[in-house]
């Protein structure tokens, strides 16, 4: 093994950075480490026997001479001891490509300091800055290096006694409940026989809250009087009243609404020349998802992998999507900036196993936007909140994100013919296309299920995924070459694989088109030898999809994949029998049996349905701001401050938002490019001006006043918004719903029934606005210990709310840039349509948050006609050539949006407030 030494592996911010999260681990003093450099280095195994064309190797690398073997001062940081990382897998292929023998290569990182810790304690501290435990190693010393090529044994199948299954699921983590457990229980039972750790972790993925949605599906009884309607029969409701331009809902990885004809610019035949189509029947698929839990515990692959999870949910969608421009929102508790304290932010104890709101929003939105951009996709609108209440006036836990909202969303291309997909056959090839398996994530479905807090540490940080778009990339390709081949695509059905990974998958494909599978484990493709069959039939390692492939397109499919280099592997067939077996060599030769030996009804049969006993909460007495008690130039100022106000170019500047050419509105407006618009266009191909826009609302501070309010307010602030894009009228409009709870909590679930009601069974309906696509999160809540006395947060009941419509022409959107007379010209007006039913209503206001309170009168979506015909009214006068600039009234109120329309054009304003 050769090890050689490369360029510095971080920038001279990075290692500025780097040093002070060193000292803040380790402590201040004379005997902390000082980080004196970072380099990468490489570990080179030729193939035996093989010459290496040594100058051509380091010219690949970019690599020096040899690693020196003193390791004084040195630590070094190399992938997981018997793991290939993927980074690995891409350079054996290039390096095999340019004809060195190579059998394996991997690269890590060589940390010098001026000395390293004596303390156990301290020296433990520092490792944990240095590396992420779940894919890397730290060593001390280079002869210890060779250990990351050995392969470990693998973990070996286990049988579970049926009268250790509630055992089984507190040490696995399963979040299983007890009617659960006793339908396993008498399910096995039947069968005569114990399950297998890979059957109840499988079971435990495909049933979770997360996968599942029991709660929204549960029966309610609110104050003793049982609900008629469940939370997604009301949220169905809408599409029901208005199917219009909806093509999928609630039936595939994101719901398909119709476009405008395109024309695709696509690969013509094997060749790599691109060539523009004739205009082809087009829709867009649209999707929002929350990723809140892996963001609390590692912000930046927590943020990078969701958006990456709705990435593949746009291009699995019918037979093959291709997913055009993302957005990201974040919703945390008081920043606590150590330089800049803010008058608003009250002292109190932090969960320490999640990270802070400040680690949150400087990690986050960067792992949201390198994902985005290194796939190959812009993230082009987004929303940011930051909300914490302590109140002494109510009793009860402190009322913050502690578990953060991390949206990510975004719209794909799809053609009109691709939509639906087609039922697998039996004997249609089942194959996984995308990376390998690692120990990654496992768990994820059941640990978001959890209220933060009620599992380990160690499951907690197991559960998060980590992130290679490049990989999703290549697998896009793929999806790209196939659904260009028209009747001829050879998938046939087309699932990613997100929370529970392939046990969530394989099945949910197989089970879609009613047919079982027989899968072999041993096809399962994995950097990691180690991995037991449950381990690697459930971890959910990400940029990978499941596909059903028609037998006579087969080995088409594979040229294609050959051709991207994207990694496949076929696992199995689909079978006639609704049965699901998995193949394991190694436990079958144990007499350990089938890993997973199955009728697919003990998957996805009746479980027990969810009921959900709850009681309306009180009237909470929060404390209202007094005007008459505040300096208003000192208000002005701290709600321009606030950082839901605040400007956010360190949201937008992070990615490149011209990726991909067809971006028609981003954030930044103006000569002086501020990031004000109030939504995102997309244009539908290269050629035309057609498109789509897509806006965000959100409100969630007022449900601590009135739930229902808090909703309609969200729908209102996301349609205000949209109405800068040219959009025909307002029941061309879809909309997705993003619901946020801390279900189980005190009147919790009777808030968010009302929260639910109102939008689905009244709003949506009146305005004739679908939403057929969204996602719940129903474990809003953090609990843990400060020197033994317990703590608690909760967040408010949360919607977020996406609005998405097609555009026919994208040069006629408005921006809140303001048009100045120049000489000769009249002057323009500026007025102010309020939808407020003339109320001045603070309750829940930014303004109030500002001085610690919340309480008072709740703003509310008073009259739906009146928005009905504000909308109209802007698009008319837009047509008519009446308007010049537009900005929706939000957070901070009139007096926000005017600051951020003068700040725009660089003028000041003459506002008459008696009109």
């Amino acid at each position: 093994m050769i090890v050689l030494e490369g360029q510095s592996a971080l920038s001279a911010f990075r290692l500025d950075r780097l040093r002070e999260r060193v000292e803040a681990a380790v402590g201040a003093s004379a005997a902390t480490p000082r980080l004196l450099s970072a380099n990468w280095i490489y570990l080179v195994e030729p193939e035996a026997g093989a010459t290496l064309d040594r100058p051509q190797l380091l010219r690949v690398l970019e690599a020096g001479d040899e690693l020196a073997a003193d390791d004084t001062g040195r630590l070094l940081v190399l992938p997981r001891l018997g793991t290939r990382s993927p980074w690995a897998s891409k350079a054996v292929d290039i390096l095999r490509g340019v004809e060195l023998p190579i059998r394996r290569v991997e690269r890590g990182v060589a940390y010098r300091f001026d000395q390293l810790p004596a303390d156990g304690a301290a020296m433990q501290a520092l490792t944990g800055v240095l590396h992420d435990r779940m894919t890397q190693s730290v060593l001390g010393r280079l002869a210890e290096a060779g250990q990351v090529f050995e392969s470990p044994a693998k973990g070996a199948l286990r049988r579970v006694p049926r009268d250790q299954l509630v055992q089984a699921n507190v040490e696995l983590g399963l979040a299983l409940s007890d009617d659960e457990i006793d339908y396993l229980r008498e399910r096995y039972d039947a069968l005569g026989r114990d399950p297998s750790d890979v059957e109840l972790m499988m079971f435990a993925q495909a049933n979770s809250e997360h996968c599942r949605h029991k709660i929204f599906n549960a029966e309610f009884v609110i104050d003793g009087e049982e609900q008629p309607l469940s939370l997604f029969r009301m949220i169905r409701n809408t599409h029901a009243e208005s199917p219009q331009l909806t093509l999928t809902a609630y039936s595939d990885n994101a719901a398909v609404v119709e476009g405008h004809p395109a024309r695709r610019f696509r690969p013509e035949g094997d060749g790599g020349v691109y060539v523009e189509s004739e205009a082809v029947d087009s829709a867009f698929a649209i999707k929002v998802e929350t990723h809140n839990h892996p963001t609390a515990i590692s912000p930046f692959p927590g943020a990078a992998t969701g958006s990456g999870g709705e990435i593949r949910d746009e291009g699995a969608t019918g037979r093959g999507g291709k997913p055009k421009a993302g957005l990201s929102g974040f919703s945390v508790s008081h920043l606590r900036i150590p330089e800049l304290p803010q008058p608003w932010e009250q002292a109190r104890a932090l969960n320490p196993r999640m990270a802070s709101a400040l680690e949150i929003m400087t990690d986050g939105p960067i792992g949201a936007a390198a994902f985005n951009n290194e796939f190959g996709r812009p993230a082009l609108c987004g929303y940011f909140r930051s909300f914490e209440l302590s109140d002494d006036a109510v009793d009860g836990p402190t009322r913050a994100y502690d578990k953060p909202i991390m949206l990510a969303g975004g719209l794909g291309a799809i053609d009109r013919e691709q939509v639906a997909k087609l039922s697998i056959r039996p004997g249609d090839a089942v194959v996984v296309l995308g990376g390998p398996s690692m120990l990654i994530g496992l768990g994820g479905g059941a640990a978001s299920s959890l209220a933060s807090g009620q599992s380990s540490e160690d499951l907690d940080f197991a559960s998060v995924q980590r992130e290679n778009p490049e990989m999703q990339r290549r697998c896009q390709e793929v999806i790209d070459r196939c659904y260009a081949l028209g009747d001829d695509n050879p998938v046939r059905s087309i699932h990613d694989v997100g929370a529970g990974g392939l046990s969530n998958a394989i099945p949910e494909l197989l089970h879609d088109a009613g047919v079982g599978g027989e899968i072999d484990m041993t096809a399962v493709p994995s950097d990691d030898p180690s991995l037991s069959p449950m381990q690697l039939w459930c971890n959910e390692s990400q940029e990978r999809y499941v596909l059903g492939v028609a037998a006579e397109h087969l080995a088409d499919f594979e040229a294609l994949c050959r051709r991207e280099r994207c990694p496949f592997a076929v696992v199995g067939k689909a079978t006639e029998a609704e049965h699901l077996l998995l193949r394991d060599a190694s436990s079958e030769a144990a007499g350990l049996g089938h890993p997973i030996d199955i009728p697919m009804d003990l998957l996805f049969g009746k479980a027990p349905r969810t009921l959900r006993d709850t009681r309306s909460p009180y009237a909470a007495p929060w404390s209202r701001l007094d005007p008459r008690e505040i300096d208003l130039q000192e208000a002005g100022l701290r709600v321009l401050a606030h950082p839901t106000v605040a400007a956010k170019q360190f949201l937008v500047t992070i990615g490149d938002r011209s990726v991909g050419g067809l971006c028609a509105r981003d954030q930044m407006v103006g000569p002086w490019q501020l990031p004000l618009a109030d939504c995102a266009i997309t244009l539908s191909d290269f050629s035309g001006h057609a498109g789509e826009a897509m806006a965000l609302g959100e409100r969630s501070p007022l449900a601590l006043i009135d739930a229902a309010a808090s909703a309609r307010m969200a729908v209102g602030e996301a349609l205000t918004n949209l109405a800068a894009a040219p959009v025909a009228s307002l029941s061309e409009v879809k909309l997705s719903a993003n619901w946020m709870a801390a279900c189980g909590h005190e009147g919790e679930d009777a808030l968010l029934y009302q929260a639910v009601k109102a939008v689905g069974m009244e709003l949506c309906p009146d305005l004739d606005i679908g939403i057929p696509v969204g996602k719940d999160s129903l474990s809003m809540q953090a609990a843990w210990q400060t020197d033994g006395t317990p703590q608690s947060s909760v967040s408010p009941v949360s919607l977020v709310v996406t609005a998405f419509a097609r555009v026919a022409d994208v040069r006629e959107q408005l921006t809140p840039v303001l048009s100045r007379a120049q000489d000769g010209e009249q002057d323009s007006e500026l007025w102010l349509l309020g939808l407020g039913a003339g109320k001045q209503r603070l309750g829940g206001s930014v303004l109030s948050q500002c001085y610690g309170r919340i309480g008072g009168a709740c703003p509310d979506l008073d009259d739906v006609e009146c928005l009905r015909d504000f909308f109209g009214l802007i698009q008319d006068a837009r047509q008519a050539g009446l308007l010049l600039a537009y900005h929706d009234r939000s957070d901070g109120g009139a007096f926000a949006a005017l600051c951020e329309m003068a700040f725009a054009a660089h003028c000041g304003l003459e506002i008459n407030l008696d009109g």
